[in-house]
């Protein structure tokens, strides 16, 4: 009797060690699908990212307008100028007298000194002449005679200039205000003082040309 029962739990114990493998088996292939189907899932959600870089670098870079690039022109006396607006009419030139607006700023874009007012938008042009002259400027109690001196790279940013034409420059404290007797200068103590104390730097100035009288 128990010999039957020894063999019968034999038989049970074999298979149920044959039935082990296949279930492990079946677990492994499950994980594998559950794998690839969830690898797809996120191949295709990630599909149109692929599909619009893809698009986006073989998108043809678009060419950009000779217009759109403002050119830094650098000068021998190590001025730096950028043409803005290119003006209409006659260039002025090494000995012409110009009327301008500008506006003075430090090299990090601290303001110092313009003829609009910044408020107000009314300005106050200032008469220079490209050349040491004898100029009619006004005065508070009217005209007077003035020998001016401008400064020499300002000078060279307003040569070549058209009238309504406008320039940035980049001027050095070598070609700047080497002396306070060179102008631009504006008359009011305060904007003065403020030009005086940071002219051995080298500033900024954004012009517009007038008139060449």
């Amino acid at each position: 009797m128990a010999a039957p029962q020894l063999q019968a739990n034999f038989r049970f114990r074999c298979f149920f060690a044959s039935q082990r493998p296949c279930s492990d088996e079946r677990i492994l292939s499950l994980n594998i699908k559950k794998l690839l189907r969830r690898s797809v899932l996120q191949l295709v959600g990630l599909s149109p990212i692929f599909t619009s870089l893809r698009s986006g670098l073989s998108a043809p870079m678009q060419e950009m307008r000779e217009s759109d690039v403002i050119r830094t022109l650098k000068l021998d006396s190590g001025v730096r100028l950028q043409d803005i607006v290119e003006g209409e009419g006659p260039e002025a030139r090494e000995g012409d007298i110009v009327e301008i607006n500008y506006v003075c700023r430090r090299s990090n874009g601290y303001f110092v000194h313009s003829t609009v007012d910044q408020f107000s938008g009314e300005s106050a042009p200032v008469i220079l002449p490209l050349d040491d002259k004898q100029v009619m400027v006004f005065a508070s109690f009217g005209l007077k005679i003035e020998i001016l001196k401008i400064i020499k790279g300002l000078k060279e940013v307003l040569i070549g200039m058209k009238p309504g034409g406008k320039r940035r420059a980049l001027i050095p404290p070598s070609v700047g205000y080497i002396n306070e007797n060179l102008q631009p200068v504006p008359e009011e103590f305060g904007p003065r003082r403020s030009l005086m104390s940071h002219m051995k730097e080298p500033l900024i100035f954004e012009v517009q040309l007038l008139k060449v009288l």
